[in-house]
């Protein structure tokens, strides 16, 4: 089995047109300077201007603060290039740090509301984002996570929208591609069975594996209190003859797992999806570690059509952005083009503008042409429509796979 002769199976999701747009599609085409971190207070409302407060909510400390403060720099981009643009919609952007944490961020969300917050670019993870949704439908605020895919956290809430593609999406798409190109393939898969998010991937992807007929050998399960000791379910995998180890996990674990693996002498293919992104940028990770790894995500830093986005991206924060900077940055520009389409204005209820944004995005007059997909739209369910790219990593970078 050589991954070198894996193709991709769907376009690549990363489209560039006018930021500026004030009816149609926007995109980092046009993306801010160096400073573009300097200023996101707005200005004031004018007959012509109108200043919403946005906000965004995830871990800017601990353990998965690479996805939150992805999610909020991101955001944060965008923010600043529609402030200096001539965009008669401007944003006063606040943050909060909810350490992954539900309760702390319902906290940090009903900090933002004392503050006026209208709209919500977020949560990040699954878990928050879970807690978030249920009180922004309660209070009628509008909220699009860019990076929480579990189906629960819209489920039942119908202001509640996602960037990301969902859990079954990604666990039905990467069964998908390893059926296609590697068939053959005896799989082993190591989950974490106290977390929505690689729970929901791991149940779609195994039902489809079985669906296809694909022989799943392994299954190893793990919490976030035992994430540091993969040893048992290596050698399960192992020992069973997996040759294609599936891992629905963030990347902190990932890294683990291989340099475990390499320890073991144990060398299958190690097959991602989008939590797995931030690996190549992990403190201290020996990136040769992740040579080979296979995932799945709708945005790479690398292929010409992201250039812009990331230049203005690594210029402001000195960082390279993943996908959730990305998604977050999409949101940003969703929120933005909906405002207009919609008409609001500032001085709306958070329930009018609600309605507003809820109404234009379920419209099927409405599609957003982003970083991260091409002609995004959403269901009623606020599950957009966009499909991932499959990807692999040489030499610390994401390439296409090749013929």
């Amino acid at each position: 089995m050589k991954t070198k002769k894996l193709l991709a199976f769907v376009m690549a999701s990363a489209m560039v047109l006018s930021m500026a747009a004030c009816g149609g599609s926007s995109s980092s085409g046009n993306s801010g300077s160096s400073d573009a971190a300097a200023d996101n207070s707005g200005s004031t409302d004018t007959a012509d201007t109108q200043t919403f407060k946005l906000g965004s909510i995830g871990p800017l400390t601990g353990d998965y603060a690479i996805y939150g403060m992805a999610v909020v720099q991101g955001a944060e981009l965008a923010v600043n290039e529609i402030n200096a643009s001539d965009s008669k919609i401007k944003f006063e952007f606040q943050k909060q740090d909810d350490e992954g944490d539900g309760e702390k961020a319902v906290n940090a969300y009903n900090t933002m509301m004392d503050h006026g917050l209208q709209v919500l670019v977020g949560p990040t993870t699954t878990g928050a984002s879970i807690a978030v949704a249920d009180v922004c439908y309660n209070d009628r605020t509008f909220m699009l996570t860019p990076s929480a895919s579990s189906t629960d956290v819209t489920a039942n809430k119908d202001n509640v929208f996602q960037v990301c593609f969902t859990d079954p999406n990604q666990g039905i798409s990467s069964a998908d591609y390893i059926f296609e190109h590697m068939p053959e393939s005896k799989l082993a898969v190591i989950y974490r069975n106290d977390d929505a998010y690689s729970q929901g991937i791991r149940d779609t992807f195994v039902q489809e594996a079985a669906d296809k007929g694909m022989e799943v050998v392994y299954q190893g399960t793990f919490t976030n209190d035992t994430a540091s000791d993969f040893t048992v379910q290596l050698t399960g995998a192992q020992k069973a003859g997996a040759d294609l180890v599936f891992m629905p996990i963030y990347y902190q674990p990932a890294s683990i797992i291989l340099a475990q693996a390499k320890q073991m002498g144990y060398a299958p293919t190690f097959f991602g999806v989008d939590g797995m992104d931030g690996i190549l940028t992990m403190e201290n990770f020996d990136a040769s570690l992740a040579e080979g790894l296979m995932l799945l995500t709708p945005f790479s830093a690398t292929v010409p059509e992201t250039k812009s986005f990331v230049d203005a991206y690594t210029a402001a924060y000195t960082i390279e952005p993943n996908q959730f900077a990305a998604d977050a940055y999409d949101g940003v520009y969703i929120v933005k083009e909906a405002l207009e389409k919609a008409g609001c204005t500032a001085d709306m209820s958070n329930s009018d503008i609600c309605d507003a944004l809820v109404a234009q995005l379920t419209s099927s007059d409405f599609s957003y042409s982003g970083l991260t997909g091409k002609d995004m739209t959403w269901n009623a369910e606020g599950q957009v429509s966009k499909a991932p790219t499959a990807y692999v990593i040489k030499d610390g970078e994401y390439v296409l796979p090749e013929d």
